[in-house]
């Protein structure tokens, strides 16, 4: 059987072009004398339309564009995602679905089971579940057909499920002789391998072929990677689709060949990928051409402008230095060699006249050396955050947020500061993997400069002022921020990893804080590249009485 993968970028709400997207895969299929053409799940409507799927009018015009998708398919048989009426008077009014079409006749549609509610997933707010399965002949085979999360909770793989029941077994169990599974998997780091094992695992303990098809491109924060997988009746992975963007191509599923395309080979790669295609997404989508975002002469924002530059071409992105008397002189001439080297347009509005006249209208004390004054700091913060959104506004750019998680998390931004923005970029990389990034993106030539990278790091809104003195050192916040986001250990888990109960409570309660929470719960939309991250997949109240060291038991 000839299968074309129908990896395809779609943007919420887009009915006509993601349709039109759809038709142009199963046109594909023609061409390459293929038997069946495959699309993501919810790809008509978008996965991430959220909220959009509890609108009526949605609800009635769901199927509309499935009658231009059947007029298509002659003479091939495609596996459409979308989102269909349930019929029901009590219960959710939509499944999500996968229509089966065939030769221009809809043979019906496999209706998702699992309903995922954790991370940035909310599915049973929207859908009704459903425990139908069924079988679809495509010649003398029988093929079953799993919505995401259908697929996904294999006993024999999985150490811990959180179904009792598995959809894709059932199918499999009725005599399915190919199994498909389509997708709208986010991007996590690592995730690709765990897919890739995953499928070749189910494929080698059913003994059948398995075509898993997954969405790609940016939307809001969420991005999704593609890297369709099909695997033999062995497990061999027979074709490995590119990530970070789309792929329509078609496989022999009798192959016998290993695909020797490779994925991404680390997390480092992976993570600077997806957040370009975060970028450009973003951007493209909401009709933003380009960018401006702040200079500091800073790891952070230096980044930021090396990924925006490869979204969205270097001459779209403006970069504003505003120093303060504060700013070093090596930050200013680091951040215009940067600009040099990515060929973007850097720019000087200083701060320091504004800064003064406010700090005496105000009468705020002036920072000095060992002396905080943090009205005095955050006023240096707002008032660049003032120069560029009103740079936004007038030139239409999209403003890019250069503030990482190490720093988010634990509260070190300013409200109405450097957490203006349209787009948080780095808002879910820590501060050490802003460095893996920032040498990656070096690896073939040192585009971001060494004095940039090796640099002691500074907010520079005192005398004297570095991270470390009001920051634990990133690699031991790091380690703890990862295990507690990511993995979701306890305090105690931490602490047994080595660290001082004293140490791990302090940075948990900072992170947990009600203050910190109202900064987070303010942030633009953040790129999201690992689990449970900062934003849409984590929920935290702001007004509360938790504290980490209270909830022991």
């Amino acid at each position: 059987m000839l299968v074309t993968i129908g990896q395809i970028n779609t943007t919420n709400g887009d009915w006509e072009g993601n349709t039109a997207k759809i038709i142009q895969a199963i046109e594909q299929g023609k061409k390459d004398g293929s038997n069946l053409v495959v699309l993501p799940e919810t790809s008509i409507q978008g996965y991430t339309s959220f909220d959009w799927f509890l609108d009526k009018e949605v609800e009635r015009c769901a199927l509309g564009p499935l009658a231009e998708i059947i007029a298509a398919t002659e003479g091939i048989t495609a596996i459409v995602g979308t989102v269909r009426p349930s019929g029901l008077i009590t219960g959710r009014r939509l499944y999500n679905s996968a229509a089966v079409i065939r030769n221009r006749e809809l043979l019906g549609f496999a209706d998702k089971t699992l309903l995922p509610e954790y991370d940035v997933f909310d599915d049973p707010r929207y859908f009704q579940p459903s425990n139908e399965r069924h079988l679809f002949s495509i010649g003398d085979c029988k093929l079953g057909v799993a919505v995401c999360e259908d697929f996904w909770n294999d006993k024999t793989f999985w150490r811990e499920r959180l179904y009792t029941n598995d959809p894709a077994d059932e199918l499999i169990e009725m005599g399915a002789q190919v199994l498909v599974s389509i997708n709208a998997s986010p991007f996590n780091k690592g995730k690709m391998g765990q897919r890739c094992a995953m499928v070749s695992h189910r494929a080698k303990t059913a003994r059948l072929p398995i075509v898993f098809v997954n969405l790609v491109g940016g939307n809001d924060g969420i991005i999704f990677d593609g890297a369709s997988i099909v695997a033999d009746a062995n497990g061999k992975i027979i074709l490995q689709a590119s990530p970070f963007q789309e792929f329509i191509e078609t496989i022999d599923l009798d192959c016998d060949v290993a695909d020797d395309r490779c994925l991404p080979g680390d997390d480092v790669e992976t993570i600077h990928k997806a957040l370009v295609l975060g970028i450009g997404d973003y951007a493209r989508k909401n009709r933003f051409k380009k960018a401006v975002i702040g200079l500091s002469g800073g790891i952070d924002s230096a980044v930021v402008a090396a990924l925006a530059c490869e979204a969205l071409g270097a001459e779209n992105v403006l970069s504003v230095m505003m120093p303060s008397p504060f700013s070093s002189r090596s930050s200013i001439d680091d951040s215009v060699e940067l600009g040099k080297r990515l060929g973007m347009p850097v720019i000087e509005h200083p701060i320091s006249a504004a800064y003064e006249t406010l700090l005496s209208q105000l009468k705020l004390p002036a920072p000095a050396e060992g002396k905080s004054s943090i009205a005095a700091e955050n006023l240096q913060s707002r008032l660049r955050g003032n120069i560029l959104m009103t740079i936004s506004n007038s030139e239409n750019r999209l403003l890019l947020s250069t503030g990482n998680k190490s720093e988010l998390a634990l509260g070190y931004c300013t409200l109405y500061g450097d957490t203006n923005g349209g787009l948080a970029v780095i808002g879910d990389v820590l501060k050490t993997e802003v460095y893996a990034v920032a040498n990656h993106i070096n690896l073939e030539r040192e585009i971001i400069p060494a004095a940039i990278i090796n640099k002691r790091p500074s907010a520079e809104l005192a005398p004297g002022q570095f991270d470390d003195q009001s920051l634990p050192p990133y690699d031991q916040l790091d380690r703890i921020l990862r295990l507690y986001f990511e993995q979701k250990a306890s305090p105690g888990e931490i602490v047994a990893t080595g660290f001082e109960p004293s140490f791990v409570y302090d940075i948990l309660n900072r992170v947990e804080s009600p203050a910190n929470e109202f900064k987070r719960r303010q942030l633009p939309p953040t790129l999201i590249i690992s689990r449970n991250a900062i934003g849409i997949g984590r929920r935290r109240p702001v007004t509360h009485h938790y504290r980490r060291e209270k909830l022991m038991c």
